[in-house]
């Protein structure tokens, strides 16, 4: 066995703002469908809070119900285990059946599960889980306790439940490192294959963390959008002169890894090759990125260099973009600095125009999206980009408003490799560099 050996794509599976499945989902995207909604009146599910008094009002909700994209629970998780666990790990459970259900990849013999793993995360978790026991503790005492309330609270548990439902033994592992976990996640899977610890990895982020408590905490630190209550498919504006903050939203995104002649042996779909992954620290601030973009640019340079690719070869990037002042000019120095004078002609769009910013969840979801830009030679939109400003820094080409088609283009390569960002709290960052086979 030689090492690094290469990592392939071979099943997705999302739930988002715009619905449950792949082919749903893409088509909204391309189709520049929001998934951002309206708190005014909202009831928090768990707590029974409402939103009156947060000053951001819209949020990026999983459409929930039985009808074809809707979320039903029933579908993906036993009725005797909904109660058992955190709405994150539904997310993440309905996610990875369908990337595992895509994929073909169901290991029967001990082997096969011994060489088969789970990576998946989480940013937050079950905040409203933590909120309600600990009301419930200090007004009753520990008999109102839930036996289960610390395995809902865990975030390697979403990996737990996904290893166990499969019977998966290698790897089990979850990254928590803010919005930055579904791209850690994945990038961590393909170095567990790389290296020989799995064959196979089932891969990503989920986050349910849209509460009256978090988004207090969020409001707090002046990063949720609060111009826009009154017009919320509108409030997520990366890049965009009028945006003033992101919104919170919901989800999970899951791939199936796999090792390269692993899947080539059982006659998988490949959908794309992850090629690069690339990590940094800012070491600047626990919530601000530098000014120039340096934490970003290292990553995204590691990537391409681990990838063994140039910038002309890379003809998009999925950017973390959150529609925040610093955070998206600071993103964008950092692509000009990695591709100098290519950085003009690199696409470049935020699909958090779209489904908000789903933390935890985000870089799994945006890896998906790189992936299915790649194959199917498309470009996500990002909404509600009318004025990029001021325009001798934000000068790239950012898609705005409307999906590209890429057919034929790049002497028939059409989308060849692309990049996908994720930077998070604390100043971590993470590159993933996705190319065709």
């Amino acid at each position: 066995m030689s090492f690094p050996r290469r990592v392939v794509v071979t099943g997705l599976g999302l739930v988002t703002p715009l619905g449950t499945g792949v082919n749903h989902v893409w088509s909204g995207l391309l189709a520049g469908r929001s998934g951002i909604t309206s708190l005014k009146g909202v009831k928090h599910q768990g707590t029974g809070r409402g939103y009156e008094d947060i000053p951001s009002q819209v949020a990026a909700l999983v459409p929930r119900g039985n009808k074809e994209g809707e979320f039903d629970v029933d579908k993906w998780v036993k009725k005797g285990d909904v109660r058992n666990m955190a709405p994150f790990m539904h997310y993440a459970l309905s996610a990875a059946q369908q990337a595992i259900t895509d994929s073909g990849w169901l290991p029967t013999t001990e082997l096969e599960k011994q060489r088969t793993g789970v990576c998946f995360g989480s940013g937050i978790g079950c905040l409203d889980e933590m909120e309600s026991t600990a009301i419930s503790f200090a007004e009753n005492g520990m008999r109102r306790i839930s036996p289960y309330f610390v395995p809902k609270i865990l975030i390697n548990l979403a990996a737990g439940h996904i290893s166990m439902r499969y019977g998966l033994q290698g790897p089990n592992h979850a990254a928590s490192t803010a919005c930055t976990t579904g791209a850690h996640s994945i990038g961590d899977a393909m170095r567990f294959i790389q290296f020989g610890d799995a064959d196979v990895m089932v891969a990503g982020g989920s986050e349910a963390s849209v509460s009256p408590l978090a988004m207090a905490g969020f409001a707090k630190a002046r990063a949720l959008c609060t111009k826009f209550n009154d017009d919320p498919e509108a409030s997520s504006r990366p890049f965009d002169r009028d945006r003033d903050g992101f919104v919170i939203g919901e989800g999970a995104g899951c791939m199936v890894l796999e090792e390269y002649e692993h899947a080539k042996a059982r006659g998988a779909r490949i959908y794309a090759e992850l090629r690069g992954y690339g990590l940094s620290s800012d070491a600047h601030h626990i919530t601000a990125p530098p000014d120039d973009g340096r934490g970003a640019a290292r990553s995204m340079q590691r990537a391409l260099e681990i990838g063994g690719l140039t910038v002309e070869e890379i003809d998009y990037i999925n950017a973390h973009a959150t529609s925040t002042g610093l955070g998206d000019l600071s993103e964008t120095r950092a692509i000009k600095t990695v591709f100098g004078d290519c950085s003009h002609k690199v696409a470049v769009s935020s699909t958090k125009g779209a489904i908000g910013h789903l933390l935890g969840a985000a870089g799994a979801v945006e890896a998906i999206f790189t992936v299915l830009a790649i194959v199917n030679d498309a470009l996500p939109p990002t909404l509600n980009l009318h004025n990029p400003y001021p325009r001798e820094d934000f000068s790239l080409d950012y898609v705005p408003l409307v999906a590209r088609d890429m057919k034929g283009t790049n002497g028939g390569k059409g989308v060849f490799a692309a990049l996908t960002n994720s930077f998070g709290f604390g100043g971590t960052n993470a590159s993933l560099l996705f190319a065709k086979v």
